[in-house]
């Protein structure tokens, strides 16, 4: 395997490994969001336990890391497949974190960082989608299962190159994978509606 392609899935890796969500957590607000509501250290368990501040800051941070996956493979490649290969890495860091014992998010804040980097006006209309759809249910699961697969459907009809379509079908099916113990308690009508809260 060529060296800078390592280095980039390494690195990538790695960066989409740190756990914003339980650093932020302990240091500002003195809380391990591990021992709270979904036990999920992500943006949404933020903002049912420690508030809408909370929430913005770690979604921001782990959008970060999918970006900055995309630029590094930019930087150190320069090529389409490149910038997929580290926005992917980074959403599997975050993911399965290897500093957390494999253990980690859902992967929609990074990826949404990832495509934001990639294809930025489809990234509008998908997070518009999951607003209106959390917004009317109050289900933060099934608007970020909706707008993830609508992803590769909006890359199709905008005619993204083939490496970018792979990527949004990948992307949306790390994230539907992750959700599925939320797509349960969907179907059995016992699914958390979002709720603001403040440790």
């Amino acid at each position: 395997m060529d060296m800078t392609l390592l280095l980039l899935i390494v690195v990538s890796y790695l960066i989409g490994s740190i756990p914003s969500g339980l650093i932020l957590g302990k240091q500002i607000w003195n809380t391990d969001l591990r021992e709270h509501g979904s036990h999920n250290i992500g943006a949404t368990n933020a903002f049912r336990t420690l508030g809408k501040n909370a929430a913005l800051l770690i979604f921001a941070c782990d959008a970060i890391k999918g970006a900055f996956g995309v630029w590094l493979g930019g930087y150190l490649l320069g090529t389409p497949l490149a910038l997929v290969i580290g926005g992917i890495c980074a959403i599997i860091g975050h993911n399965w974190p290897i500093f957390l014992g494999f253990k980690g998010g859902r992967g929609v804040a990074t990826g949404l960082g990832v495509i934001a980097m990639l294809v930025p006006t489809i990234t509008l209309i998908v997070f518009a989608t999951w607003a209106l759809i959390v917004y009317v249910t109050r289900y933060v699961s099934l608007g970020s299962v909706v707008a993830a697969a609508c992803v590769p459907v909006w890359m199709v009809v905008f005619g993204e190159q083939t490496e970018i379509i792979i990527f949004g079908v990948i992307a949306a099916l790390f994230v539907i994978i992750r959700h599925r113990p939320n797509i349960v308690r969907l179907l059995n009508g016992t699914e958390s509606k979002i709720k603001s809260g403040k440790k």
